[in-house]
């Protein structure tokens, strides 16, 4: 697909028109140009000689890494050394163009490079400049690499997680990864919705770190009173969580008085409801040692989606299913969250779609990502790059074929 197809395209979307240049690498920064690039905008993703990392991790696809085609849709890819000062000359002759530049390096990285915000903001006033690290910009981590996990544990969440009075717990999924790709197309459409106003682009700080905490809005709230053993797990306890059932697990929430009593009459058990001991969320995670095993007797009678057909909008719950079963689920489909691709090296695929619905400009269609250096020519072609000059930079390795 070339640039202009792409282009094109992208002008049923709400960021249609908006040049964003990927340097990042891993999940946050990768998957934040990603919802950008979902949204319309056209993103190039470029990568340093050696690759994104993310396209080394352990994957039971043999072409590509499954975790780099599913960070990185909707992108045309170019690599480029960075490190050779005619890779620096095509990344400028890029940016002259772009609105927006994403990378994650470590914060003394760009400015070795002459690509550090302070260095560009003259010569592109109106670009938005848009940092992911893992710690932010100051303070004695600011040079330390940032992982999901690393700040999963740091952060208390790992803690959390964990069963009261057990070791921590690490949340799977990357989930600080993903809130802080969430926060990164946030914070950059904001910048843009601001340049509008002012004609001025900013520096744009995402960090794992305040990301992590951010997701925990609800726990991180100190009152002056309290001391420092005060409770602040969200889960209600007692009935609420995964119950095996005769096939399968199923999750139960039964907060309300009205939800309550729901499950008792759909268990069996109304002896339960009438029982002033339990009528409380509070009482009823106090009494789970006495009305669990009664529940979870009850529960053998049915499998866990069948469970789901009785309760029905009664009581909030849902068979635990595998990712697989998504891929078919009638909701899914009914919603179009699942789009087919094709990958020049994997072939055919069926993959997630957008995030969000715009009624109106609804964005792209969805393509694949990129294979390593595969748009190379059609984007240096379209900032004036003659064939001669496109083979010259390939021959000094500035834009590298193959992954060092």
């Amino acid at each position: 697909m070339t640039m202009t197809n792409i282009e094109e395209d992208a002008v049923r979307g709400p960021l249609s028109g908006i040049r964003v240049l990927d340097l990042s690498a891993y999940i946050a920064g990768p998957y934040g140009c990603t919802l950008l690039a979902d949204m319309g905008a056209a993103v190039v993703k470029i990568e340093p000689p050696a690759g994104d990392n993310l396209r080394k991790y352990p994957s039971t696809l043999e072409a590509e890494s499954r975790a780099f085609i599913g960070v990185n849709r909707n992108k045309r890819g170019l690599a480029l050394d960075l490190k050779k000062p005619e890779g620096l000359e095509v990344l400028h002759r890029l940016l002259g163009e772009a609105d927006v530049l994403v990378h994650n390096f470590r914060p003394a990285v760009p400015q070795r490079l002459g690509i550090a915000y302070e260095q560009l903001r003259e010569r592109y006033p109106a670009l938005v400049y848009c940092a992911v690290t893992g710690y932010g910009e100051v303070g004695p981590l600011k040079d330390k690499a940032g992982y999901d996990q690393v700040l999963q544990s740091m952060t208390g969440i790992c803690a959390m997680q964990g069963k009261a009075g057990g070791p921590p717990e690490i949340v799977y999924g990357s989930v600080v990864d993903y809130y802080a790709a969430s926060m990164l197309a946030m914070g950059v459409s904001a910048a843009l919705v601001e340049r509008a106003r002012s004609g001025l682009g900013q520096y744009v700080g995402v960090s794992l770190l305040r990301s992590a905490l951010a997701m925990q809005s609800a726990r991180l709230v100190w009152a002056d009173c309290e001391g420092r053993e005060v409770g602040r797990d969200m889960r209600s306890g007692g009935v609420t969580g995964l119950h095996p059932t005769r096939e399968g697990y199923l999750y139960l929430s039964a907060n309300t008085p009205h939800f309550w009593s729901a499950l008792c009459e759909r268990t069996g058990l109304q002896a339960l409801a009438a029982d002033p001991r339990y009528d409380t969320v509070r009482k009823r995670a106090q009494h789970a040692g006495e009305i669990v095993p009664r529940l979870r007797t009850a529960l053998q009678q049915h499998s866990a989606l069948e469970w789901e057909g009785i309760f029905g909008e009664a009581v909030p719950c849902a068979a635990a299913r595998a990712v697989e079963d998504m891929f078919v689920n009638e909701q899914v489909l009914a919603e179009q969250m699942v789009a087919h691709y094709t990958h020049p090296e994997v072939g055919g695929y069926r993959g997630f779609d957008k995030p969000v619905k715009f009624g109106s400009t609804p964005g792209p269609a969805p393509f694949a990502s990129p294979s390593f250096g595969q748009h190379a020519a059609d984007i240096l072609a379209a900032h004036g790059y003659s064939e001669e000059e496109i083979a010259r930079l390939r021959s000094l390795d500035v834009l590298p074929a193959r992954m060092a």
